[in-house]
């Protein structure tokens, strides 16, 4: 018999024991801002100057942060894993390649990554961006984060639906159920036949949508259940 083939997606819960805080957090850098100014294309185009140091700050965090248990247990389950194992995730922190993960899906875009709002072309961001830094393809000064802000389309969309259209088992860990269209792919594996698992601290907002759900933090739940796949 095959092994079976895992979807992996992850959200903000899966970095928070890094240091990197979720929109949820009070008192954190997304606390002192709202979505609307920081995080969406009309923000950007009012006031790109507290954008761009927005994450600049941002960049600096993940830059600091060390990967958790449950981004080392992940990245073992892709090694290990004889089925195929896709890992889709909403952070833009790369933690899951400083654990060693190979070929993680970036839907929402990278912090390290920079994008021409004028031909697209996307480069290797600097540490600290500035505002109207030239594209080096077109040299348009129209350099922004290479983020998916609130608004746009999600990255990679039809890679994702492929593969969990031939997935077996489909697993949220740290997500809040309440973004789309991340929120909806635990229908679309329910619709193939895959077993659901959700991995929160806190139940998310589409939790009686899964077939299973596993509470704790993740770097308890996420090792726990790598343990088991593997045997």
């Amino acid at each position: 018999m095959a092994a079976p083939n895992i979807v992996i997606l992850t959200g903000a819960g899966i970095s928070a024991e890094s240091g990197l805080g979720t929109f949820r957090d009070e008192g954190g850098l997304w606390a002192q801002h709202r979505s609307e100014d920081v995080a969406t294309p009309e923000g950007f185009a009012r006031n790109p100057s507290l954008v761009v140091e927005f994450y600049n700050t941002r960049r600096a965090q993940a830059a600091e942060a060390t990967p958790n248990a449950a981004h080392a247990a992940l990245a073992r389950l892709q090694a290990e894993h004889e089925g195929s194992v896709t890992l889709v995730t909403q952070n833009v922190d790369g933690l899951h390649e400083k654990a060693g993960h190979r070929d993680v899906i970036h839907m929402h875009g990278a912090l390290d990554g920079a994008l021409c709002a004028a031909c697209d072309h996307r480069w290797t961001a600097q540490l600290v961006m500035e505002v109207g830094m030239t594209c080096p393809s077109c040299a348009a000064p129209t350099a922004r984060p290479d983020i998916v802000w609130f608004g746009e389309i999600p990255y990679h969309m039809e890679r994702i639906e492929d593969s969990l259209a031939q997935a077996d088992t489909f697993v949220a860990i740290g997500t809040s159920g309440n973004v789309y269209p991340a929120a909806g792919f635990v229908q679309l594996a329910t619709m193939v036949g895959a077993h659901t698992i959700e991995m929160n601290l806190d139940p998310g907002e589409n939790v009686s949508l899964f077939a299973e759900a596993r509470a704790g933090t993740a770097s308890e739940t996420v090792p726990a259940w790598v343990e088991e796949v593997l045997g």
